[in-house]
């Protein structure tokens, strides 16, 4: 946003201080007089008082002067800290809404909070065609989707330089009656590029004063930066589906090759298992794909890691055992979808020895603020050379994502206090850990 360069008007900070200084002139100027007249008559007189009077007038004026700027320095800090605070409040309330975006439904509520905390008479927000945002005095003819019809707006928007109106002309409104006749336009950016305005509107152009203009352009790069931050957040969850589309794409080949022979060699021997495998095997595949959004609670993923276990089972027979221990108000928390599934097919995949059947554990448990998920298996372990490059993209057996993707997931979306963690020990199984922050399906209670 480029800055004004001149603007011929007044601050009334400003204005204050030119009459503090005219009131000091006038009145060390009647001091010197006095000291003057004084010093005349006393010339007159012998004695010290001539001199008493020759220092102490002069310097009760140089007193009073220093205590009159000391005086104007303080009104000044005051009044940045009052616009500052203003500033950043408005900031913190209009955060939740434009984390959301630039759009009809964020802008709607960002003017309703600027209008009640600044003494405009109305507040808009555009983008670079629209009115997304209207409040205030107006509001029956400014009408919220209709197209910018302000050349000064547009203007703004192409120059991304801040505009002041002073007149109703220049405003543009065709309403005869309407009481807008002053108004501050100042562009809205993201990546450097303006993308829409914030406009204040006034009944008086004596009312477009420097500090309300710099209310309104710290405002402004404030409000941009929070529409800079929630392109950060569409971006983010962007990359977060799809890393979500990438994994439920990555079918183990070895799992499809598997389940398919088993369920072949069950047609000859076993036609009605064959038959339910298939519908089981036709199951999971459906539920990995239809959850768009990217979350799900706890129940639903665990539902898709019993039909994954179903297939599983029915190739290991008695050499595969499955557990659960479940809280029953864990299963109502959110969670990413496919974050247990691919620890258990990790354990399953690398957990088997020659001489034992495996045995596989799924446990939650909440406390007041998490959610903690541990897949233990008493398979072969993994070597402590081994233990820290599991979690790295593309290491070991196979492509390597099912257990790094999870990772960094989890430390994308909740921070690096959630992610995956191992223990383990060669020959006598291992712990996968998750911590997930609670939060529960709207059939649950709020966390």
């Amino acid at each position: 946003m480029k800055p004004i360069r001149s603007i011929k008007r007044w601050e009334e900070n400003q204005l204050n201080t030119f009459y503090y200084f005219i009131g000091s002139l006038i009145f060390g100027s009647l001091l010197a007089l006095a000291v003057l007249y004084l010093s005349a008559y006393m010339l007159k007189m012998k004695g010290d008082i001539v001199f008493f009077f020759l220092l102490a007038v002069p310097s009760s004026a140089t007193v009073f002067a220093a205590l009159t700027l000391f005086r104007l320095a303080s009104e000044a800090e005051h009044n940045k800290a009052k616009q500052s605070h203003q500033i950043l409040e408005i900031a913190r309330k209009t955060l939740p809404y434009l984390r959301k975006g630039l759009n009809f439904e964020s802008a709607s509520e960002v003017v309703k909070i600027i209008h009640g905390d600044t003494d405009v008479i109305a507040v808009s927000i555009t983008d670079r065609k629209t009115v997304l945002g209207f409040h205030g005095v107006g509001g029956d003819h400014h009408l919220v989707g209709k197209p910018i019809l302000t050349r000064a707006t547009k203007e703004a928007i192409e120059t991304d330089t801040t505009r002041v109106l002073a007149s109703k002309a220049e405003i543009g409104c065709p309403m005869v009656n309407c009481r807008l006749k002053a108004a501050i336009v100042v562009p809205l950016e993201k990546t450097g590029k303006a993308v829409g305005t914030l406009k204040f509107y006034y009944d008086n152009p004596k009312k477009l004063t420097e500090s309300k203009i710099a209310v309104v352009e710290g405002l402004a790069q404030l409000l941009s930066t929070q529409i800079e931050l929630s392109e950060l957040d569409r971006q983010k969850e962007l990359a977060f589906h799809a890393e979500l589309r990438a994994l439920q794409a990555q079918i183990n080949p070895h799992f499809l090759f598997n389940t398919l022979n088993t369920i072949i060699a069950f047609v000859r021997t076993d036609p009605q298992k064959a038959r339910k495998l298939l519908i089981q095997f036709s199951d999971f595949f459906r539920k990995s794909l239809e959850w768009k959004d990217g979350f799900i609670t706890l129940a639903q993923e665990l539902d898709y890691v019993a039909t994954y276990l179903v297939l599983e089972k029915a190739r290991f027979g008695d050499r595969l055992d499955i557990s659960f221990d479940i809280d029953n108000e864990a299963q109502k928390c959110i969670l990413p979808a496919l974050t247990v599934q691919p620890l258990v097919e990790n354990a399953v995949k690398h957990g088997f020895c020659e001489d034992r059947p495996l045995g596989i554990s799924i446990i939650a448990r909440l406390n007041e603020t998490d959610m903690y998920i541990t897949v233990v298996d008493d398979g072969c372990g993994i070597c402590e050379e081994e233990l820290d490059q599991v979690l790295k993209f593309g290491y070991g057996k196979g492509s390597g994502v099912g257990l790094s993707n999870v990772n960094e997931r989890l430390r994308s979306l909740y921070g690096e206090d959630y992610r995956v963690t191992l223990e383990s020990t060669e020959g006598d199984g291992t712990h996968v850990h998750l911590k997930i922050p609670i939060s529960r399906s709207k059939e649950g209670h709020e966390a």
